[in-house]
């Protein structure tokens, strides 16, 4: 590139030219060469098109489509000159734009009549031809980068161990763009097997296409019309071939990728087109020609499509640095982005809520451990005080026997101490004193085993024996307090899975609460019930004939730290309902009849907790 500049340089005589000079009139003529309907693309013409007509300030473009390709007879020269000359006569423009290499001749041709001075911009014409050119000092233009070298560049990269290519297109004299192969393929033919189909129908391209050699390749032209004067969508033809080739397709035109070639050094017609306006544009403004010299193009880059490579097992290494792949299939992460971030922030809220659950999961058994050990502790401070408020009725119990077992030990002295000892009521006595101490020890044994440390182990509970043991253990303050006790227990009452002491201190708990509910009234019944109530559950009640219950108070009763006594915590009847809701239970409190309160509370029995058991296996 660098040498073809030079050589531009010191082909074209340079005259110094004012920097600042005067604006040329702003009107622009395209002469090209081409024409759509025979064909040929319009996307480099049109763009050059929109763009002078887009700039700021306006330029007035006429264009002349000349269809060069079919009408190249001579004797047609003179009529195209005369022509143009008769219908611009009255505009006088600012530029000339000769796109095409058979334009450029006939302008040249024709300037020294028509424009003498006008300076002239040429477009669309290759290397090879335009060094060929004798160019003025107001002369410029862009040079295009397109020949079947760098399309053979190509087929090298993708197939490194090229043996031949073929050549397929259509009427490379008909292509304005591309008329410059002709005279590189007999030298394309030195080089490598050359087979050239360019110019044959379509369908006998595609034919051909389909049963190549191996260590081929596909050089794609452009399709515009055959020989025969058939005229193709290029695009579509190229689908059509690259649907039966089988072997990779070389383009030289940005446009055509994506419709089945594998790729090449295109030239991107857009940019290509702008940067033509862009020159003639300058120009317009006042620049000089020679601060514009002629120019390689430099809009061919490497472009492949990246499923073609794929089909062809194509390596990207083997590509040029730099190299542009399309239509590449997104990875997962590209293809799913905001869904992958969707689940995992998902999963990590998700996470974290299950980490936070567990934190509060495992606090709460904590916390839960903390209450039962504190409530532990609290039910043996009241179990405790019970002890205290009964004191005299466990000292009763167990002087009783010692005063008895003093007695008898005196009398079985005496009857042994005299001149004839009476043995057998020695024996006698000596029988009570050993029964009365068993009740001692009995009566022991009942205190402690009540008012141990709970183990929290649980096991078959008679819950009528423990009313009877708690009975016993009351039955000096009944007598006291002149309480008459009624009981109506349950024959048969199946037996719970509980906490012997735990239960028995409900029991408790309630008939000292009654007891002092009824010291200062008459009369003084206290009625303790057991029943089994068809629902597979135990149901004890405690009915006092006391003051009752004040009906606002109900719903607090079994509150911690709610009491109506003068002395006390407030947490017996909370112990309560805690233990009873351990095992399973209610607990629940009514008003008498016609006064007084009943206490109630229910517990699953044996058969139930069995029959839940098997539910859940």
């Amino acid at each position: 590139m660098r040498a073809f500049r030079i050589f531009w340089l010191l082909a074209v005589t340079v005259t110094l030219t004012p920097a600042a000079a005067e604006p040329l009139t702003r009107a622009a003529l395209i002469i090209d060469e081409s024409d759509a309907s025979g064909g040929i693309p319009t996307t480099f013409s049109a763009t050059l098109r929109t763009t002078l007509r887009n700039s700021t300030p306006r330029v007035a473009v006429f264009g002349e489509t000349l269809d060069l390709s079919r009408f190249a007879d001579p004797k047609q020269e003179p009529i195209l000159r005369t022509y143009i000359q008769q219908k611009y006569s009255d505009i006088r423009f600012g530029v000339i734009v000769a796109v095409g290499a058979s334009a450029f001749d006939l302008v040249r041709h024709w300037r020294s009549e028509l424009w003498p001075d006008v300076p002239v911009v040429f477009a669309a014409i290759d290397e090879t031809t335009a060094a060929g050119f004798e160019l003025d000092t107001n002369t410029t233009g862009l040079v295009m980068q397109r020949t079947l070298k760098s399309m053979m560049a190509a087929a090298r990269i993708l197939v490194p161990d090229l043996q031949g290519v073929a050549v397929l297109g259509g009427s490379l004299e008909r292509d304005a763009y591309r008329r410059q192969y002709e005279r590189e393929l007999p030298e394309l033919a030195t080089e490598t097997k050359l087979t050239n189909l360019t110019g044959s129908p379509l369908a006998v391209q595609a034919m051909r296409a389909a049963t190549l050699p191996d260590k081929t390749a596909i050089l794609y032209t452009g399709f515009f019309i055959d020989d025969d004067g058939t005229r193709y969508s290029s695009s579509d033809a190229l689908a059509e071939i690259a649907m039966a080739a089988n072997r990779p397709i070389v383009i030289d035109v940005e446009s055509r990728v994506g419709f089945g070639a594998t790729g090449g050094f295109v030239l991107n017609n857009i940019a290509y087109g702008k940067e033509v306006a862009a020159l003639a544009l300058r120009i317009l403004d006042g620049a000089s020609v020679a601060a514009n010299p002629v120019a390689v193009s430099e809009f061919t880059r490497p472009i492949f499509d990246w499923r073609q490579l794929q089909r062809w097992g194509i390596s990207e290494n083997r590509l040029p640095p730099g190299s542009e792949i399309r239509f590449r299939e997104p990875a997962v992460w590209d293809r799913y982005k905001t869904q992958i971030l969707a689940v995992v922030a998902a999963m990590l809220l998700q996470a974290s809520m299950i980490g936070w659950l567990l934190h509060e999961h495992q606090y709460r058994r904590r916390a839960e451990k903390a209450a039962r050990e504190t409530m532990s502790e609290l039910t043996q401070l009241n179990r405790i005080a019970t002890a205290g408020e009964l004191s005299a009725t466990i000292a009763h119990e167990v002087n009783q026997p010692l005063a008895g077992m003093v007695m008898r030990a005196n009398a079985a002295l005496r009857w042994l101490s005299g001149e004839n000892p009476n043995v057998g009521k020695a024996q006698d006595a000596l029988n009570q004193i050993i029964a009365a101490g068993h009740r001692a020890s009995d009566v022991v044994t009942s205190v402690r085993a009540m008012f141990r440390k709970d183990t929290q182990e649980k096991g078959p509970v008679d819950v009528n024996k423990l009313i009877r043991s708690v009975l016993g253990l009351v039955y000096i303050d009944l007598r006291k307090h002149s309480i008459e006790s009624r009981t109506g227990l349950a024959d048969d009452l199946p037996a719970v899975i509980g906490n012997e002491v735990q239960l028995q201190q409900v029991i408790l708990n309630l008939v000292m609460n009654g007891i002092e509910a009824m010291s200062s009234t008459e009369p003084r019944v206290l009625s303790i019930k057991s029943a089994c109530n068809g629902r597979n559950k135990v149901h004890v009640s405690i009915e006092d004939t006391g003051s009752g219950i004040d009906p606002s108070n109900v719903d607090r009763i079994f509150k911690p730290l709610f009491t109506t006594k003068t002395r006390g915590m407030g947490m017996g009847l909370s112990i309560c309902r805690t233990i009873i809701e351990d095992h399973g239970g209610r607990i629940w409190a009514s008003p008498g009849m016609p006064r007084g309160a009943i206490f109630q509370f229910e517990l699953p029995t044996n058969i139930e907790k069995d029959r839940a058991g098997k539910s859940a296996t």
